[in-house]
C-alpha cells in the first residue's frame, strides 16, 4: 500500500477499484456524500450524466457507481475498462451537508482492488477548514495506462460550486424538497426548463400534494408521518419523483403467528404502504400472502389498511412451511405476463414471437419471511427468470442472520442480468426506526434501476 502526500501520484496496476471515503461520525458531524465527475481532455464534463452523485448514482457507461455505505463511510466503484475513450480522468469528490469539512474528523480516502480487496493507495486529509465540497483524488490516463493523484482541494460553495467548476449546469431554483427532506442542489441540463403544467413530473408533484392533504383531512396522521419519512429516504437515494409499483409478499406460515398477533406485521405493512403512496401512482400496495401456496389478496390503501394484515392471517390456512417460489411465480405472472422460466429479456422473447414485452413502470417487491423456503431450487429458478424482467426483490428476514444463508447467498451472488435481489435480516422489525427501514429497503434498488434501464427492461 502507498500512503500518499497531497499532490503525489502513483500508477495503477488494476482497472477495477473501490474508492472509500471514511471519517468518524458523531454528534454535530456533518453528513458526507461522495460524488465523481467524469471529465474529457479539457477537464470538463460532456453533459450532466457525467456527474455521479446522490441523485444520479450510476454513470451511463457503468464505469462509476456510487455504492451503499455504512455510517462514516461513502464508496465509489470504478471499472476503468468501461470508461469511454474520450474521457481523460475521473475526479473523486464529496460534499458536506450540515457544516464544513473542518468539522468532519478522521477524513481518509482509501483505494482498494475491487476484486481482491487489497489496498492500493491511501490519502489522509487533515487540513480541511471551511470547505463544504472537496476533491480528494483523481484517476487519470497517462501513457496508455491509469494513475492516481492525491488532490486535496476544497470549495466553500458546496457541491453546486464544485460541479459548476467542471461544467455541470446547476439549477438556480431547484424543485422544493419533500416535507422534512434535506435541501440539496440539483443538476440540470443547460437547456432544461420548468416542467409544463401537464408534464409527468408536475402531475406527480400534484398527486403527492393531494395525497398528503387527503391523509391529513381524513385523520391518518401516523401514515402521513411515514410518507414524509419515506420521502426523505427516497430523496437521499436519488428517487424523488420516481414511479414504481409496490408489492408486499407476506409469509403467513404457522411460525409467523406470533409476529402477526403482536401487531408488528401490521406496523410494517403500514410503513410499506407509505412508501407505495410516494412511489406508486395508484396510491396502493398489492398484497400477496403465501405459505405452501400463494394467493393474490388485492390491494391495500388508505381506505382499508387498518387491521388488514390481521384479517389476512385469520383467513389463511396457515401451515408449517413457506415456499418462496410459489409467490415469486404468482408475482411474475401478474406483472411480467409470464410464469415461464426464461434466460432472455421479455423483448427478446417478443421478437421471437414468444411472449410479452417489457412492463413499465418497474415493480418493487418486498418479501417478508421468518424461515427458509421449502423448495430452494424452485425459488432459485424463479428468481433467475425474474432477473430478466423489471422486477426488484427486497427480502426482509425476521430472525437470527445465520438462519438465512440461502437469502444471504442470493443477495451476494451476481444476478444473471441486472442484479435484482436485496436482503437484510432483523431480529424484531419493531426495533427498526422508520428511517432505518426505508434506508434498508432502498439501499440496492437505485443501482438495479440504473442497470435495468441500461438493459432496456424499464424506461
Amino acid at each position: 500500500m502507498t500512503n500518499l502526500a497531497k499532490g503525489a501520484n502513483v500508477p495503477l496496476s488494476t482497472t477495477e477499484l473501490r474508492a472509500t471515503l471514511t471519517w468518524r461520525p458523531g454528534p454535530g458531524v456533518p453528513d458526507v456524500d461522495a460524488s465523481a465527475l467524469v471529465l474529457d481532455g479539457r477537464r470538463r464534463v460532456r453533459g450532466d450524466d457525467d456527474l455521479v452523485f446522490y441523485n444520479q448514482p450510476v454513470h451511463p457507461s457503468g464505469a462509476v457507481v456510487r455504492g451503499p455505505g455504512r455510517p462514516g463511510e461513502e464508496c465509489l466503484r470504478l471499472d476503468l475498462g468501461r470508461v469511454p475513450a474520450e474521457v481523460a480522468s475521473v475526479v473523486l469528490a464529496a460534499s458536506a451537508d450540515g457544516g464544513p469539512f473542518g468539522r468532519v474528523p478522521g477524513l481518509r480516502l482509501q483505494v482498494t482492488d475491487a476484486g481482491t480487496g487489497a489496498m492500493v493507495v491511501a490519502f489522509d486529509i487533515g487540513d480541511a477548514t471551511t470547505e463544504t465540497a472537496f476533491v480528494f483524488g483523481e484517476v487519470y490516463r497517462r501513457a496508455g495506462g491509469w494513475r492516481f493523484r492525491a488532490v486535496g482541494e476544497g470549495y466553500a460553495s458546496g457541491l453546486a460550486g464544485l460541479a459548476t467548476d467542471f461544467g455541470v449546469a446547476v439549477s438556480d431554483d431547484p424543485p422544493p424538497p419533500g416535507p422534512g427532506a434535506p435541501s440539496r442542489p440539483a443538476a440540470s441540463r443547460p437547456e432544461s426548463s420548468p416542467p409544463a403544467p401537464s408534464s409527468p413530473a408536475r402531475l406527480k408533484e400534484q398527486r403527492l400534494t393531494s395525497m398528503e392533504k387527503r391523509l391529513a383531512e381524513e385523520g391518518h396522521e401516523e401514515l402521513l408521518s411515514y410518507t414524509r419519512k419515506a420521502a426523505v429516504s427516497l430523496d437521499k437515494h436519488g428517487l424523488a419523483g420516481h414511479t414504481a409499483r409496490v408489492v408486499l409478499c407476506l409469509d403467513r406460515s404457522a411460525s409467523m403467528s406470533g409476529v402477526y398477533a403482536s401487531g408488528r406485521v401490521q406496523a410494517l405493512a403500514e410503513r410499506v404502504l407509505a412508501l407505495a403512496l410516494r412511489l406508486d401512482d395508484n396510491g396502493e400496495v398489492d398484497v400477496f400472502p403465501f405459505a405452501t401456496v400463494a394467493e393474490a389478496a388485492g390491494s391495500m390503501g388508505p381506505a382499508d389498511y387498518r387491521g388488514r394484515t390481521a384479517v389476512l392471517h385469520q383467513e389463511a390456512d396457515a401451515d408449517g412451511s413457506a415456499d418462496y417460489g410459489a409467490v415469486i411465480r404468482l408475482v411474475r405472472g401478474r406483472y411480467s405476463g409470464s410464469v415461464d422460466l426464461r434466460s432472455v429479456p421479455p423483448l427478446a422473447d417478443a421478437k421471437a414471437g414468444a411472449g410479452a414485452g417489457a412492463v413499465e413502470p418497474p415493480v418493487f417487491v418486498m418479501l417478508v419471511t421468518d424461515g427458509a423456503t421449502s423448495e430452494p431450487e424452485v425459488a432459485l429458478e424463479q428468481l433467475r427468470s425474474s432477473g430478466y424482467e423489471p422486477l426488484f426483490w427486497q427480502f426482509m428476514a425476521i430472525g437470527e442472520p445465520d438462519e438465512f444463508a440461502f437469502l444471504a447467498e442470493l443477495s451476494a451472488r451476481p444476478g444473471p442480468y441486472p442484479d435484482n435481489i436485496g436482503f437484510f435480516s432483523v431480529r424484531d422489525p419493531g426495533e427498526l426506526t422508520d428511517e432505518q427501514l426505508y434506508d434498508l429497503l432502498l439501499a440496492r434498488y437505485p443501482h438495479w434501476l440504473a442497470a435495468a434501464r441500461g438493459r432496456g427492461l424499464t424506461p
